[in-house]
């Protein structure tokens, strides 16, 4: 059996795509990478890309008439590698329908709170401005909605009393770069089943002792959702 082919959709600095690259080359993760797709050719994540040699593509929105027929190309090319899953990995843009229904519920994406709290931007300072005592990342499908699909995993983490968004951030980062990999590892294993809005893992053990046990207090523990 071939290993799962992942499109990988960046904005930005790509650390979560680096922290795919890295568990796909510590063999925690039986995936490829067909592709890195971003919208901004100054993007750090096309660096990683040149460096580990994994094939890109620049695809800038105001090359196209419309929002649709960007997301068609985007989709087309995904395609045209065979790709299996498409992983947004700080793509800083709202997926359009006509990538949505060319890969349903094969379309994660990973958050920066715990959902369904704090959607869109800024989660980590929405966290801090509220007050919460407890944020975290959520791993979840993407549908049309923002922040609305299904939920993978989610990992937790304390927020002190003297953080701000930024040592929060950092904080929930580091977590992020555990439960990435491994929800995709679920779904490349083919355990992932979806009812209604309730995602359901079957056999579930964990690849990642920082996922089950990670450096927080224990009554703060992440939990598989």
């Amino acid at each position: 059996m071939s290993n799962l082919k992942l499109g990988i959709l960046a904005s930005g600095r790509g650390s979560n795509f680096q922290s795919i690259i890295d568990a796909i080359s510590s063999m925690r993760l039986k995936a490829e990478i067909a592709v890195l797709i971003t919208d901004n050719p100054l993007a750090f994540a096309v660096e990683r890309a040149k460096k580990h040699g994994i094939e890109y593509l620049v695809i800038r929105p105001k090359e196209f008439a419309s929002k649709d027929d960007f997301f068609i190309k985007i989709a087309e090319e995904l395609k045209k590698r065979d790709v299996g899953l498409v992983v947004l990995a700080g793509f800083m843009r709202i997926v359009g329908k006509p990538l949505i229904d060319a890969f349903p519920n094969m379309i994660m994406n990973i958050h920066p709170a715990l959902l369904p709290s704090f959607p869109g931007l800024h989660g980590q300072k929405q966290a801090i401005e509220y007050g919460v005592k407890i944020s975290g990342c959520t791993v979840h499908f993407v549908e049309e909605g923002i922040d609305t699909g299904p939920v993978i995993i989610q990992a937790a983490v304390p927020v002190f009393q003297d953080d701000t968004e930024e040592t929060l951030s950092e904080r929930i980062l580091k977590l992020e770069h555990s439960i990435y990999p491994e929800a995709i590892r679920l779904f490349s294993e083919g355990r992932i089943e979806i009812e209604g809005k309730r995602v359901r893992i079957k056999e579930y053990v964990s690849s990642d002792i920082s996922i089950v046990n990670p450096p927080i207090p224990k009554s703060l523990n992440p939990y598989i959702a």
